[in-house]
């Protein structure tokens, strides 16, 4: 199972210097899952910068994986997590989300740089 976080796939519907390091977890949809609140984050950042329309249909692919919605057990894993590794809620919620199902974690935020379970790739500059 893989999970991309907000910054990789910003990145892939950006064409964004890092896109194919996206591309395999993103082009299998039957082991891509995606927590809720990575879609808040990229319909959020979608929808300021290019509106709601494109918004709706970044999230729309989106949603060809599997939806995992914030449970008891994922927010207070992601709760012990953030104390343990320093890292913000979001970044906490994604990584217990991807502990709790086996997955993992593809992203560019450097919040996760050396965690297990996680391939990060350094931003590229464009």
């Amino acid at each position: 199972m893989n999970i991309v976080d907000s910054s990789g796939w910003l990145e892939y519907f950006s064409d964004g210097p890092n896109a194919d390091c996206f591309a395999e977890p993103l082009g299998n949809v039957l082991e891509l899952l995606v927590p809720t609140i990575i879609l808040y984050e990229v319909f959020k950042v979608v929808c300021r910068q290019r509106g709601e329309d494109s918004a709706l249909q970044a999230t729309a692919l989106m949603q060809q994986g599997r939806i995992i919605e914030l449970s008891s057990s994922i927010a207070l894993l992601a709760a012990k997590l953030s104390l343990d590794a320093k890292i913000p809620m979001a970044d906490s919620i994604i990584l217990a989300t991807a502990q709790t199902n086996d997955a993992i974690l593809w992203t560019q935020d450097n919040d996760f740089e050396g965690l297990a379970g996680v391939r990060y790739f350094p931003k590229a500059s464009s």
